[in-house]
């Protein structure tokens, strides 16, 4: 069975602050005369479920294209965390059994409502990320538009998941699914250059037999 995580992203799909929004034009259609509808997209590739590359945060670092797609696909864990005052603290994370997890995925329903954005959702403590580094997770994904705080500035947490060259997946759709198992099939696009990407994020459960 397939669960998909991904955030509808259409028009109504609410951008960062200041971020470039979807915005669909159709520049052929059968309506019209046309062979077929066709039509040219303008957006952010942070908008709705997308992974971060290093480049975003790092000028030194490795563009879209670069991704190692075996991180993107693979065994996942989703947990349930209650932040402490909108932080995902080392307190929070050390109530879950991480052992032998490498990606991990995050679910804080404090982020419910794709369509309106607002600033009061989860993110992680610096100190957080440094604790799930320590466990060996390489790939983080969580179900807001950030790991970091909505009005930060330097994105501490961010500057964590550079230190330990750990990946990032944002804006995930987990509220209707169970903490536990699964296999994630995550992948990112070849854009070359590109400093985040749409995904296709899907979790598939895994066999217990």
């Amino acid at each position: 069975m397939m669960i998909d995580i991904t955030a509808p992203l259409g028009p109504d799909t609410a951008p960062f602050p200041g971020d470039t929004p979807f915005v669909r034009e159709w520049t052929m259609t059968k309506a019209l005369g046309d062979a077929c509808n066709v039509s040219k997209l303008t957006m952010s590739p942070h908008v709705g479920t997308h992974a971060d590359a290093p480049y975003h945060y790092d000028d030194r670092g490795s563009a879209m294209e670069a991704a190692d797609l075996e991180l993107y696909m693979g065994p996942a864990r989703v947990i349930c965390v209650q932040p402490q005052e909108r932080l995902i603290t080392v307190d929070a994370l050390r109530d879950h059994d991480l052992s032998g997890v490498v990606r991990l995925l995050v679910r804080t329903d404090s982020y419910l409502d794709h369509t309106r954005f607002h600033s009061d959702f989860a993110a992680f403590e610096p100190a957080a990320v440094d604790y799930l580094a320590q466990q060996g997770i390489r790939l983080v994904g969580v179900d807001t538009p950030s790991v970091d705080l909505a009005d930060s500035i330097d994105l501490p947490a961010h500057e964590r998941f550079r230190v330990h060259n750990m990946r990032i997946l944002e804006t995930l759709r987990l509220q209707h699914v169970e903490c536990g198992d699964y296999e994630l099939i995550a992948l990112p696009l070849r854009l070359q250059g590109s400093d985040a990407s749409p995904v296709r994020a899907v979790l598939r459960v895994r066999d217990q037999g």
